[in-house]
């Protein structure tokens, strides 16, 4: 019974991290169940046939389901390799162009700076949730990281967490403290994500003019429906346009990373 509650964890977890894994895993215990050294074996054939799907497989049946991967290209790049592994980089082919033509008009603009992307969506099925999220299920929805420069006040392409979430922008002292508001009403997650960050990789500062450069370009783009980040931000950065508004408290805070979403 214990052995049978682990197989069944293990493929809920797999599952909501990588859409397939758990599939995958299943799969590969049972093939091996009878063999000497099969623990061994499991492992190498969940790597192999995971790898295999996930490289070769996925990329090719994902646009069956109206999605795509995203190719990491001169202007466009994940940044943690964990996204790619766990099937987290689809996105619909008109999300996909936008992407690529944001990037190359803001590295025109800012040249040897790329957009980088966090969580996007799965490969397959409408409503299947990529969790934490709340939205990423259809293919529209990407995250977007910020700007960042160095303390010499050089632009990189460098972020100041491993994941790409959870080091915050705060709010100034003249500024709306929305992160207060949501928590004193009560939504405990909304400051979640910094325990999610996977470690630091240095002292890096939020490039004010440079984000807002970023956001008037993706505000632009015709089919870009909404843009979130926090008020804050907003009103830091002088962004009028309606695309880019308040997520509400039911979320997690904006102010360390852009959610984009197409119509």
């Amino acid at each position: 019974m214990f052995k049978f509650v682990v197989h069944i964890l293990l493929f809920i977890i797999l599952t909501v991290i990588t859409q397939v894994g758990g599939i995958i895993y299943i799969l590969s215990t049972f093939f091996f169940r009878k063999q000497s050294y099969k623990r061994l074996k499991q492992l190498a054939c969940f790597l192999t046939i995971y790898s295999f799907t996930t490289f070769l497989i996925i990329p090719k049946i994902a646009p069956l389901y109206g999605r795509q991967k995203i190719q990491n290209s001169k202007f466009v790049v994940h940044h943690n390799f964990l996204t790619v592994l766990c099937n987290r980089n689809y996105v619909t082919p008109e999300l996909n162009g936008i992407i690529e033509k944001v990037g190359k008009q803001f590295y025109e603009n800012k040249p040897g700076i790329q957009l980088v992307y966090l969580d996007a969506n799965f490969p397959f099925l409408n409503g299947f949730p990529l969790l934490p999220h709340l939205s990423h299920n259809d293919g529209k929805k990407i995250d977007l990281s910020f700007i960042y420069k160095t303390e010499s006040g050089s632009l990189t392409n460098n972020k100041p967490s491993r994941s790409g979430y959870g080091i915050f922008e705060y709010p100034k002292k003249q500024e709306q403290d929305t992160p207060i508001l949501c928590n004193k009403k009560g939504y405990w997650q909304y400051d979640f994500t910094k325990y999610l960050t996977l470690g630091s990789t240095g002292h890096l500062f939020f490039a004010p003019k440079e984000n807002r450069i970023l956001l008037n370009i993706l505000s632009k783009q015709k089919s870009v429906s909404k843009i979130f980040i926090e008020p804050h931000l907003k009103t830091r950065l002088q962004l009028t346009s309606t695309k880019i508004r308040f997520h509400g408290c039911k979320a997690v805070r904006h102010d360390d990373h852009i959610h984009l979403q197409v119509k």
